[in-house]
């Protein structure tokens, strides 16, 4: 699956695009994030599939496009 990596999440991984197999889910995923990389751990982000936000636990299939996304402000 693609993955896309914004901001502050972009510099923790060292790239803002990198493909990853093998997660089932989103939650998988995140626990997978933070061993590979351990500056994620305890950060709030969000997990976007196919441009949604995943506010739960979401099945991922390899054709997913995932969208790591650190938090925002705005007005």
């Amino acid at each position: 699956m693609k993955i896309l990596a914004f901001g502050k999440i972009a510099e923790i991984l060292q790239k803002d695009e990198m493909e990853l197999s093998g997660p089932e889910d989103t939650l998988a995923l995140r626990k997978r994030l933070e061993i590979d990389f351990p500056a994620l751990q305890g950060m709030d982000f969000k997990i976007a599939v196919n441009k949604k936000i995943a506010s739960e636990n979401f099945r991922l299939n390899k054709e997913a496009e995932i969208a790591l996304l650190p938090p925002f402000s705005g007005g």
